[in-house]
């Protein structure tokens, strides 16, 4: 399964220089747990509402002081939005990461994907199979019941 059809397709992102305040606003404004950081118009890191809380709020650094920069993650893996989900999983095994960026073709950021958008497709997966089980088993005990029934 190829990570752009799991991905959120909006990348959000923020300047380096941007208060924590503001970083923790714009995620509950757009509804997403990570932005991407830009500086200069490249992407330099990824700040994480995990990050806010355990690199900031509970050191008690202050959200107007303090600014993305100093807190985010510079390890910003990507990948391209075409690859696979093996890949996906290989890197945030090896990295310890939960969300990569996808790039398109000229390497700009397409979109971003986290474990969680894996295991839910994986689910989904899961439940599709567990129909396909469900299907044959009724089919099985539909048939045993016309053989009982034309044997009677």
């Amino acid at each position: 399964m190829k990570l752009e059809r799991l991905a959120t397709r909006s990348v959000v992102s923020i300047a380096t220089s941007s208060s924590l305040e503001q970083a923790a606003r714009l995620m509950r404004d757009r509804h997403v747990g990570a932005l991407v950081v830009v500086e200069d118009s490249r992407a330099v890191g990824i700040v994480t509402d995990r990050d806010l809380v355990l690199r900031a709020a509970a050191e008690g650094i202050g959200p107007r002081e303090a600014t993305v920069g100093e807190v985010m993650s510079r390890a910003l893996a990507t990948l391209p939005a075409g690859a696979g989900v093996d890949e996906a999983l290989e890197t945030m095994r090896r990295d310890g990461l939960r969300r990569l960026v996808l790039t398109d073709e000229r390497g700009e950021p397409a979109g971003i994907v986290s474990l969680d958008d894996i295991i839910g497709a994986f689910v989904e997966q899961l439940a599709g199979l567990r129909g396909i089980l469900a299907t044959e088993i009724e089919r099985e005990a539909a048939r045993e019941a016309d053989r009982g029934a034309s044997s009677a």
